[in-house]
C-alpha cells in the first residue's frame, strides 16, 4: 500500500458511469423507469448493489486503502438506444473526508450495479452489454478532474 499517513484530511469526490445497453427485447419490458420481474425491481436492486459494492471496494481492489464513505449514490438513466434498445447510464457517486480519494469506490460501485443488472437481466436476454466505465469527477486531493 501507498503511505497516505502524510497527507491532509479533504473532503474528496468521485463520479462514475458505466453504460449497461440493453437489447430491445429486454429494454420493451422498461416500465416507469424500472422493470419488475419475479426476482424484484431491476433497477432498485442494482442500485443497492452499487452502493454496497463502493463499501467493499478496499476487500475488492488489492492494495486499496479502506476509507469510510460519507455519501454515495447511485442513478440509473435509460436512454433509447439506436438499435430499439436501450442505454442504461448507471452514475455512482461517493464523498468522503479522508487522506486518500473516492474514484475506485465510484468506479467499483457503478461496475457491481452495471453487473447486478446484468444478473437480473440475463433471464430475458444475454445480449446485455456493459461498456464504457469511466471517471467522469473528482474533488480534492492534489488536483481535480473533470472528464471532457
Amino acid at each position: 500500500m501507498v503511505d497516505v499517513g502524510g497527507k491532509k484530511v479533504t473532503r474528496r469526490t468521485a463520479h462514475a458511469v458505466v453504460v449497461v445497453h440493453f437489447p430491445p427485447e429486454l429494454a420493451a419490458l422498461i416500465e416507469d423507469g424500472d422493470i419488475v420481474t419475479a426476482k424484484g425491481s431491476l433497477f432498485q436492486v442494482a442500485i443497492l448493489a452499487g452502493i454496497m459494492g463502493a463499501k467493499k471496494t478496499s476487500e475488492l481492489i488489492p492494495l486499496c486503502h479502506p476509507i469510510p464513505l460519507e455519501d454515495c449514490r447511485v442513478e440509473i438513466e435509460a436512454k433509447p438506444a439506436a438499435d430499439g434498445g436501450a442505454d442504461l447510464h448507471v452514475h455512482c457517486r461517493a464523498a468522503t473526508s479522508a487522506r486518500t480519494g473516492v474514484e475506485m469506490e465510484a468506479l467499483t460501485g457503478a461496475s457491481v450495479a452495471a453487473l447486478a443488472l446484468y444478473d437480473m437481466g440475463k433471464a430475458v436476454s444475454h445480449g446485455i452489454v456493459v461498456q464504457q466505465l469511466r471517471l467522469l469527477e473528482k474533488t480534492g486531493g492534489k488536483q481535480d478532474y473533470r472528464a471532457e
